[in-house]
C-alpha cells in the first residue's frame, strides 16, 4: 500500500473497491489532500464553483463522510464538456451559489430536527395505532434551472441515518414535480442511481433547444452602387483617361440585382417543455427605379431598356445612352439628351452638348463650344478653348489638359495641365499626373489645390484662391451678367417707337428679367445659409512641388504674392495669416 493510501485509510477508513464503470467525474477520485499537493500552474476554470470552508455543503459532506468512511470530494462544475456559452456561465453562477447555500442550510436544519431522535417504546395496552417510522432523511435531488429555462442542473444530497438512497424513480418523481420534461439526458439519469459520485456533484441533467431567428432578406448587386472616380497613375506618371469607365452599360432584360428571400425562424423549447417563439427574417424591397422592372418570379430587378445603370441613393435606374460614332458637328447638330452621351470623336467649335447624365468624349472639346454634364465629364484628349469655351459638370471632370477654358465642377477636377484656365471647383483640383502644371489663369477651389508646378519661370500671373463656395459664386456672377445684359436690352427697346412688336418684346424681356432677379435672390439666400457651415469647415490649402514667383495665393480676405521660388511648399491659413511652409 502506498503512503497516500495509508493516509487515506487512517483518516477516512478503508477505501471500498470501485466498480468497473467509469465515474461520471474523473476528478472525483482525487481527495482534498491530494488535490492540495498538485504542483504547477493550472488555469482556473470559470465554470467551477468554489465554496468557502464554512459553506453548509461542506458540513453535509463531512457528516456523510463520517458515516461511510470514504467519499469522493465534491465537484461543482457547471460545464464539464466545455460546450456552454461563457456568458451563460457568468450569468448563472452567482444565482446558483445563492440558491445552493439556501438549500444546504435547509437540509442541515431538517437533519437536526428529524434525524437521530428515537421514538418512545409502546406499551401493550396502548390504543395508538401509529407505528415507528425509519429515522433520517431520504436522498434529495435538487434541481437548478437557468433563467432562460434552457438548462437544468441537478445536485443530489445524500440520505441521513436510515434514509433511502437515490434511485431512478426518486429522480423521475423529483423531475416531474419540477416539470423538467424536455431534453433530459437519459443515460446520465440511469447512471446517477448507482454511480459512486452521484452525491455532492453537479450534473447538467437537461438541455433545452434555443430558438433561432430567421435571416433577413438581402440583395446581391451585379452593378456597383458607388462608382470610384479615381484615376490611377502608371510607372511613367501618366494617366490613361480612356480607361476611366464611368458608364456601366446594361442590355434590356439583363439582371441588375437579385433578391435573397428571408428565412423562417425555428422555434425552440425549454427544459420545462415550453415553446420558445422565433422571429422570421424581414424582407427587403428591390430598389426599383426608372426604366427597371421586376422579373416574373419577383426575385430579380431587370432593365426594361438598354442603357447605363446608375444607383441614385435609393434605387437603381437605367439611363438611355446616346452613342455618337464620330464628331459633334453639322451632321449631328447640338445635342440635348436626358441620359448619358458617348462621343467617340470631338466636340467641334460652336457646338453645344448638354446631358442629364454623364458625358464621355473620346477626342477634344474645341474652342467656342459648350459642354454641360449632369453627372461626370471625361475628355480623353483634353479641352482646347479660346476664352469663350465653357464646360460644366455636376460631379467630377477628368481631362488630359485644360487650356483657355472656363470650368465649373461641383466635385473634383483631375487633369495633367491647366493653362490660362478659369476653374471653379467645390472640391479638390488635382494636377499631379503628367506635366502637373498650373500656369496662368485663376483656380478657385473650396478644399485643396495639389499640383507639381504652379506658375512659370517668366513669373506668369497665376491666381490660386482657396475656400468659400466657388460654384455658387460663379453662378451668381453669371446671373449678374445676364441681368446687366437684359437691362441694357430693355433700355434699347424703350427707346424705340411704340408698336405691337415693341410691346411684345418688352414683355418677354421683363419676364426674363424677373426670372433672373429671382434666381439671384435665391443664390444670395443660399450663400447666407451656408456661411455658418463654412465656419466649421477647415480652410483650403495649396500643395505643390514648385511654386514660381508671381503666383498669387488668396485665402478668405488675405492675399500674398510670391516673390521667390518655393519648393515642396504648402500654403494655408494660420492665425489669420497665409503661411507658406
Amino acid at each position: 500500500m502506498s503512503i497516500k493510501e495509508k493516509i487515506t485509510s487512517i483518516l477516512f477508513g478503508q477505501k471500498p473497491e470501485k466498480p468497473e464503470e467509469k465515474p461520471l467525474h474523473p476528478q472525483a477520485e482525487q481527495s482534498e489532500e491530494s488535490a492540495s499537493e498538485t504542483l504547477g500552474f493550472v488555469q482556473e476554470d470559470p465554470s467551477i464553483i468554489k465554496l468557502p470552508g464554512e459553506h453548509p455543503l461542506h458540513q453535509l459532506y463531512s457528516q456523510r463522510r463520517r458515516e461511510k468512511g470514504w467519499l469522493p470530494a465534491p465537484r461543482l462544475c457547471m460545464d464539464e464538456n466545455g460546450s456552454l456559452p461563457e456568458e451563460l456561465i457568468r450569468k448563472e453562477k452567482t444565482r446558483l451559489e445563492a440558491a445552493l447555500k439556501n438549500v444546504c442550510n435547509f437540509r442541515l436544519k431538517s437533519a437536526k430536527n428529524g434525524g437521530a431522535k428515537k421514538k418512545p417504546q409502546k406499551k401493550e395496552g396502548d390504543k395508538s395505532e401509529e407505528e415507528s417510522k425509519p429515522n433520517g432523511l431520504d436522498a434529495f435531488p435538487w434541481f437548478f434551472v437557468s433563467s432562460d429555462k434552457l438548462y437544468a442542473w441537478v445536485l443530489v444530497l445524500p440520505p441521513t441515518d436510515q434514509g433511502r438512497e437515490l434511485s431512478r424513480n426518486m429522480l423521475l418523481q423529483a423531475m416531474e414535480e419540477q416539470n423538467i420534461t424536455y431534453g433530459v439526458n437519459e443515460r446520465l439519469l440511469d447512471r446517477l442511481s448507482h454511480d459512486e459520485s452521484r452525491y455532492f456533484n453537479l450534473f447538467l441533467i437537461a438541455q433545452g433547444k434555443p430558438a433561432f431567428d430567421g435571416k433577413n432578406g438581402n440583395i446581391v448587386d451585379y452593378f456597383p452602387r458607388v462608382v470610384e472616380r479615381v484615376l490611377e497613375v502608371d510607372e511613367f506618371d501618366q494617366v490613361n483617361y480612356a480607361a476611366l469607365n464611368l458608364i456601366h452599360n446594361v442590355k434590356e432584360g439583363q439582371e441588375i440585382c437579385r433578391l435573397i428571400r428571408p428565412t423562417e425562424g425555428e422555434p425552440g423549447c425549454t427544459v420545462l417543455g415550453q415553446e420558445i417563439p422565433a422571429k422570421s427574417g424581414k424582407s427587403v424591397p428591390l430598389p426599383k427605379g426608372r426604366n427597371t422592372e421586376l422579373s416574373d418570379d419577383e426575385d430579380a430587378l431587370v432593365a426594361s431598356v438598354s442603357g447605363h445603370v446608375e444607383f441614385t441613393g435609393r434605387s437603381f435606374q437605367v439611363k438611355p445612352v446616346l452613342d455618337i460614332d464620330g464628331d459633334v458637328d453639322f451632321s449631328t447638330g447640338n445635342i440635348k439628351f436626358l441620359g448619358d452621351v458617348n462621343i467617340k470623336g470631338d466636340v467641334l467649335t460652336g457646338f453645344t452638348v448638354r446631358a442629364m447624365g454623364s458625358i464621355w468624349v473620346g477626342g477634344v472639346i474645341e474652342a467656342g463650344s459648350t459642354v454641360d454634364a449632369g453627372g461626370d465629364l471625361t475628355v480623353v484628349k483634353g479641352i482646347l478653348g479660346d476664352g469663350t469655351t465653357t464646360v460644366r459638370a455636376q460631379r467630377c471632370i477628368f481631362s488630359k489638359y485644360i487650356e483657355n477654358a472656363t470650368i465649373y465642377v461641383r466635385e473634383n477636377l483631375q487633369t495633367d495641365a491647366i493653362i490660362n484656365g478659369s476653374v471653379y471647383c467645390d472640391g479638390e483640383v488635382l494636377v499631379r499626373s503628367g506635366r502637373g502644371t498650373i500656369m496662368g489663369g485663376r483656380i478657385w477651389a473650396a478644399q485643396k489645390v495639389s499640383a507639381t508646378t504652379v506658375g512659370s519661370k517668366s513669373e506668369c500671373r497665376t491666381g490660386i484662391t482657396l475656400g468659400g463656395l466657388p460654384c455658387t459664386n460663379f453662378e451668381r456672377e453669371l446671373v449678374r451678367r445676364e441681368l446687366k445684359g437684359l437691362e441694357m436690352e430693355l433700355e434699347k427697346l424703350e427707346c424705340q417707337l411704340d408698336s405691337p412688336v415693341k410691346a411684345s418684346l418688352i414683355s418677354k424681356v421683363r419676364v426674363r428679367l424677373n426670372t433672373a432677379e429671382l434666381r439671384l435672390q435665391q443664390l444670395e439666400e443660399d450663400l447666407l445659409d451656408i456661411q455658418e457651415e463654412l465656419k466649421d469647415r477647415e480652410e483650403g490649402r495649396l500643395e505643390c512641388g514648385v511654386a514660381y514667383a508671381g503666383t498669387e495665393i488668396t485665402i478668405e480676405d488675405e492675399t500674398i504674392r510670391l516673390r521667390h521660388e518655393e519648393r515642396q511648399c504648402v500654403a494655408k491659413m494660420v492665425c489669420g495669416e497665409i503661411v507658406v511652409m
